[in-house]
């Protein structure tokens, strides 16, 4: 069974094979634009049955790496991070109606040494930060500080503008073939200082909802760090338990 990944040749071939295709999908071979092979052409290409491939790929599956499309075959999920951050927030225009994708506005992006937080999280010192205000109908909703290693997105601080838009992660993809897998939410509550009271247009000392989040690549290294600001008087929590 040629073309494995490195992987403990003691392992069913169904776990070698789902390995093997987790680390093309890590280096950008297959994206969400176009189907992967074949359940077919990959049986013949790692000489192993139909019935070992269909198991590899819903083990995909059920990690959300890969979608099954009706009538279009399976493909790289693309990961839906669009406005998670603003599910603490109401997400409304003042008519009313919903907005999907609030607008960003970049205001920094240097390379620079990060905080303890941030460093412990990447395991790197080294990184590009990135300072954004996210906003609705033109009113500052979040402020955020975001690091990534420079040792994956080396240049991201020299792209130029107009290849900005409001999401991130898939730029990320786009330009560094990072994929986002998942991302984990930390929620805690403190004071506006000067600098966020100002960027948000609230008072020094005003409460806030700060968001702390962790997103992690397919092979779940961290990837992303940041600290998310928002008024807390516009805090939003709802869980439902079935």
């Amino acid at each position: 069974m040629e073309g494995f990944a490195a992987t403990d040749i003691r392992l069913p071939a169904y776990i070698r094979l789902r390995d093997t295709l987790t680390a093309r999908i890590a280096k950008g071979e297959w994206t969400p634009d176009q189907p992967i092979p074949s359940e077919a052409r990959l049986a013949k290409e790692f000489d192993v049955s139909i019935g070992t491939v269909r198991k590899a790929v819903d083990g995909l599956v059920e990690e959300g790496l890969l979608e099954r499309r009706q009538g279009s075959g399976t493909r790289v999920r693309a990961p839906s991070f669009n406005a998670t951050l603003f599910r603490f927030f109401p997400i409304r225009e003042r008519d009313g109606s919903a907005l999907a994708i609030p607008s960003s506005q970049i205001i920094l992006r240097s390379i620079t040494e990060a905080p303890d937080e941030a460093a412990n999280v990447l395991a790197t010192r080294d990184v590009i930060k990135i300072v954004r205000l996210r906003s609705l109908s033109d009113q500052p909703v979040l402020f955020e500080e975001i690091y990534i290693p420079t040792s994956r997105f080396a240049g991201f601080e020299a792209l130029p503008e107009a290849s900005l838009g409001p999401l991130l992660y898939p730029l990320y993809f786009e330009h560094f073939g990072v994929m986002v897998k998942r991302a984990a939410d930390e929620v805690s509550f403190g004071r506006a200082s000067d600098r966020v009271a100002q960027q948000l247009r609230i008072q020094p000392d005003d409460p806030l909802a700060v968001i702390k989040r962790t997103a992690f690549d397919i092979e779940n290294t961290p990837i992303e760090w940041r600290i998310a600001s928002g008024n807390a008087t516009e805090f939003r929590y709802r869980s439902e338990i079935n």
